[in-house]
Order: structure tokens, then sequence, then C-alpha cells
């Protein structure tokens, strides 16, 4: 069997007869993993000398040591612990830079073994038919992968901003009756349009809703938790601190408490998780996520990492597994299928060390990764990625000439800057007065700015362009940019001069994506993104070293913020202020300001 995905294993019902003769003795299992340790997420306890029959890619029992008598494939787990295989309830792939299928082996490396994906990235790029080619490129995976429904492309009004796709009421509708694997609808990006009434935002609950499909968050303010589940989203990744953390489990709202690199902005399990360990509150409606990884860091810092960072702020290692596995898969419904060692589940299975590290992996009773090396089976099912559709390497589309940079002011103005500031999710708004001068640098020397620049890549206007400047960036020289630009995905370019910005921007559209730093007019680290400006079609180790050299030189230009959270600074969502491709937008007024004003 070369092509292993959440299909190779038949449904429990079709098999019912044969998993009850194995765990009765009557017939031989598949495979035998013994002389384990067994982590129960049902009951939080590590079970001794323990081994586990598993027949056509499911779990039949878990028996004593030594109670099978020979006539199957035997592993040794020389006293390992066996555990469930990790759920992780909410990512995003394409922050990965990777497809689905290249993502599956980071993924099992790491110990994970089912995904609840929210694809709204390529939804805004390319609509319908963006989330539809992830979900093929799903289904070739050899990994468990569910959607949830992008729900808020866009993410804001088209006056605000232009995005390439517009999911409607009546197409993520159709999207929830044609695809098994849509289970929810995803993050409600746009809280404050829910919670003051939006005919469309609501539209849009009604249609998951409707279904009985669950509503996933996003949520930033305690003022807003009560409209918020009063209107149906039941849970959220964006629980930053313990007290709006504390009023999300009160409103009957399942937390995702989301681990990341601490470099980035998205780590925020230690503080989230004192509703916990501070108030006392119980962790059975809580789980752990990832959200967004790119690709070295998903190597790095996958979902067991989480899981372990969960255990470093307090909860034991039984309690942490489960917040990692069962609880994720319970919250939608999938805890008969995966989440646990029970019969009948999937043989979704990690050998860990003491220490909760993965060092084996099987998918469906198949081992993908042995010793934290994957297998050739696992290299086999990863030879001959799924090709997106030839529309998918054609989605950046700009004129011929466009202007980056603002004119230089020749009287005094209040400047409206966009202040970045560590981990880079929420961006203040400073206004920086400016006296004349007689260059840009003059300014940028003496306040601490750069130019921001967003242009429209989907070829809906004439080429929209929108300039700003960037305080406390620190970028020392050139520019960067990214085809990433959340979430209309246009392109993000920051500078010091129009002419380096010219060749990040070329870069970009001859690459048709991607994510680049420029020095002296020269391209010294590049991310090519064809696959809709967001993914590459490599694998995900060469990727990370890709994505290694950009960090390399990303810090050397001087930013102060990570690449990924420079990619939120178009996210018209957060507050205080954004720039999109119509200009600057305040949060939460949802209102276009000039850059610059009288003084």
């Amino acid at each position: 069997m070369s092509k292993i995905t959440r299909f190779s294993v038949a449904p429990l019902a079709s098999m019912t007869r044969r998993m009850a003769d194995v765990a009765s003795g009557r017939a031989t299992p598949d495979l035998v993993i013994g002389g384990a340790r067994v982590l129960s997420t049902y009951s939080e306890r590590i079970l001794a000398d323990r081994e586990i029959w598993i027949a056509g890619g499911r779990i039949a029992a878990v028996k004593p040591a030594g109670t099978h008598k020979g006539g199957a494939r035997f592993y040794d787990a020389k006293g390992g612990i066996i555990a469930p295989g990790l759920v992780d309830p909410h990512i995003h792939i394409e922050s990965s830079m990777v497809t689905a299928c290249a993502y599956a082996e980071a993924a099992l490396l790491n110990g994970t073994t089912t995904i609840f994906c929210d694809s709204h990235e390529i939804g805004n790029v390319m609509d319908v038919a963006g989330v539809e080619a992830m979900l093929e490129d799903a289904r070739h995976a050899p990994l468990s992968i569910f959607l949830t429904v992008p729900s808020t492309v866009p993410a804001t009004s088209p006056e605000l901003e232009t995005a390439g796709g517009d999911l409607t009421p009546d197409k993520i509708a159709a999207l929830f009756d044609k695809w098994p694997e849509a289970v929810a609808l995803g993050e409600k990006m746009d809280f404050v349009p829910v919670t003051m009434g939006d005919e469309r935002s609501h539209a849009i609950l009604a249609a998951a809703l409707s279904r009985g499909k669950p509503v996933c968050g996003h949520v930033y303010g305690r003022e807003f938790v009560a409209a918020y589940a009063a209107a149906g989203v039941s849970d959220t990744h964006e629980a930053i601190d313990r007290d709006i953390a504390d009023d999300m489990l009160e409103a009957g709202i399942w937390l995702f408490l989301r681990g990341g690199p601490p470099t980035t902005p998205w780590h925020s399990l230690p503080e989230a998780i004192k509703t916990v360990t501070e108030l006392g509150a119980s962790h059975k409606r809580i789980a752990v996520c990832t959200d967004d990884r790119d690709a070295d860091d998903l190597l790095a810092f996958g979902m067991d990492w989480v899981v372990r960072e969960a255990v470093k702020a307090g909860m034991t290692k039984e309690q942490a597994w489960s917040m990692g596995s069962l609880h994720g898969a319970t919250r939608f419904g999938k805890e008969g299928e995966v989440g646990g060692l029970g019969g009948g589940r999937r043989a979704d299975l990690v050998l860990l060390s003491d220490n909760l590290e993965p060092i084996s992996t099987w998918y469906g009773g198949e081992l993908m990764v042995d010793q934290k090396k994957i297998t050739p089976l696992l290299d086999e099912c990863l030879t001959d990625l799924w090709r997106y559709p030839e529309a998918a390497y054609h989605t950046v589309k700009l004129p011929k000439e466009l202007k980056l940079t603002p004119e230089l002011p020749t009287t005094t103005v209040v400047a409206n800057t966009i202040r970045t500031e560590l981990p880079g999710i929420i961006l203040g708004h400073e206004k920086i007065t400016l006296e004349p001068a007689n260059d840009w640098q003059t300014h940028f020397d003496r306040h601490g700015l750069c130019f921001v620049t967003v242009i429209e890549r989907h070829g809906k206007s004439a080429g929209n362009v929108a300039h700003a400047l960037l305080s406390n960036f620190a970028l020392k020289s050139g520019a960067v940019a990214s085809s990433v630009g959340h979430d209309s995905h246009n392109i993000i370019i920051a500078g010091t001069n129009e002419a380096d910005m010219q060749v990040a921007l070329r870069a970009i559209e001859a690459n048709q994506g991607g994510v680049c730093v420029v020095q002296d007019g020269k391209v010294t680290a590049m991310v090519p993104l064809p696959i809709a400006g967001l993914l590459s079609d490599k694998r995900v180790h060469v990727v990370a070293e890709e994505v290694q050299k950009l960090k390399v030189e990303w810090e050397k230009a001087g930013c102060t913020i990570p690449y990924m959270g420079f990619n939120l600074i178009p996210l018209s969502v957060i507050p205080e202020i954004r720039i999109t491709d119509k200009g600057l937008v305040t949060v939460p007024q949802m209102e276009i300001v000039p850059p610059f004003e009288a003084a």
C-alpha cells in the first residue's frame, strides 16, 4: 500500500464482527504493540505493562502484557509510553507554506495524526475553488484532515480592502453539503460585526448552525464575549490572558490554548492557562492548538511541544496529553474515532519518551515514523505530492508600473503611523508630527520610521496601492515584502527606498508569490510561494531551509517583529490600526483615515 490516507482505514460499521473476534481472542490481530505503558486520555493515568492489539487499522483492545500468544506482527515498545496521536483543533495549513501532503510529514514526526484546518487564506485568494483544491490535496495526504469552513472571506467589507474571494452564506452552505470533511464553521474573525448584528455575518452563522455544525471563534476584548457566545460561537483560540479565558469558559466557549514559539505572536498558552492553575477552572473543555507555524517552526515547535509547554505551565503529563488529543477530538464530535485508545478507534498511536517526546508514530496501524525518522512507506507517500490546478499558479496579477512610496510632504503634517510591538498581533496607532525636510531619510532617522505599502494583487482593481509609515519597525535599509498579507493576502512591503521596494515587488511577481528580503538592489533571501501566493510545492524540509535563511536575513535587516507578525499588519480586524490596499483602517471603528493630516 503506497498511498495511506484517512480513507485507507475502513469505517468501523463495516468491520465490527472482526473487531469483536480479535478482541475476544477468536481471531489474530494484524499487529501487537507490546512492552508498553499506556497513557489513557479517558482516565488520565499511565497504565503499566500493557499491549495494544490492532486489526484493520483500528484498535481492537488494550490488554495486559503477555496476553497475546503469537501469530501477529510484534513491535516492542521497550517500556515506552503509547498514547493516542495528537489532534490539533485549530491550524492553518497555509501558514506552514507547504501543501497538505507536505504538511503531513512534519505532523507525523511530531506525533500529530489529526488536524482541523481553516483554509481561509486560500479562500481569500481563490474563493471556493481554492478551498476545494486544498480539500483534494488533503484527501491525498497521509493525515486525517478535517475542514472548518472559512467564515470571513473577505475579513472586512469591500470598501475597506480587496480580496480575491468572496465566500457568501450560500457558498459556505454548499461546501457543508458537498464535503463530509467540512465539520464546522471556521473562525468568525469579524467579531465586531457579529456582536453588532451585521446581517451577512449572521447569515453565515445560520448556514452552519442550521446544519448542526459548531462555530469556531476569534475575539479580542472581554466586552465582546457575551454577545459573541450568544451568537452561537462555541470555541476560540484567541484567549490571550487569564481573565478573558475565564470569561469564555463561563460563557460556554471551548478554549484552544495556543502555544507558539515565544518570539512569535502565537504563544498565549502560559497566560491563558492560569484560568486553571490560578482560578481553579476545570480543564475538561480546554484543548491546546498550534494555529500558525511556518515550515521551520512546524518541525521544531509541533503539537508535542505545545503539550510539553502545558506541562511546564502546571498541568500533569496525562492532563496535557489529553488536552492535546481527546479534548480537541471531543470538541468536534470525533472522540469515537480519534483521541483515545478505546476499542474500535483508529490505530493512530505515538510511542513517547518519559518527557513526552515522540519516537514513533502509527497512522491507521501503519508505522510512518520510527525512531524519529520517517519510514520508507511515508517517504513513498510523499514522493509525488498532489498538484494544484494550474490557475493556482497564476494569482499574482500586477500592473506594469506602480509607485510604492508617498510624496514627501512640503508642509508640517501629522502622520497616522502604525507602531509595531512584540509579539506583533495588536498594533498601535501613533500620531507623529513631521516638520518639512529635504528627504524621507531625515524623517526616518528623526522618528524611527520606514515606508509600508500594500498592493492589491488579485487583478480586481486598476492596481490599488496604499502608502503609510511604520513606526518602531527598525528596518535599517532595503526592503522586506510578502504576498501573505493577512487576510486578503495582498502584497505588503516595508522599505526605506523606492528602488529596493520595487525589486522586492517584482521578485514576488516573478515567483507568483513569496516572502523576501532585499538589500542594495539584490534579493538576499526568498521563499517562493507559487501556489496561490501562499504555498510552496516542495517537501517540508526543503521549505524549512529556505525559511531559516529568510529569518537570518530578516534579523540582519533589523526588523523588530518576525515576518509572520509582519504578515499581520494588513489584518484589519485587530486593533488599533492596519493598512489594506484601500488605506489605513482603524479598529474597531472600521474607518479609513489618511496617512497624513494637516498639523
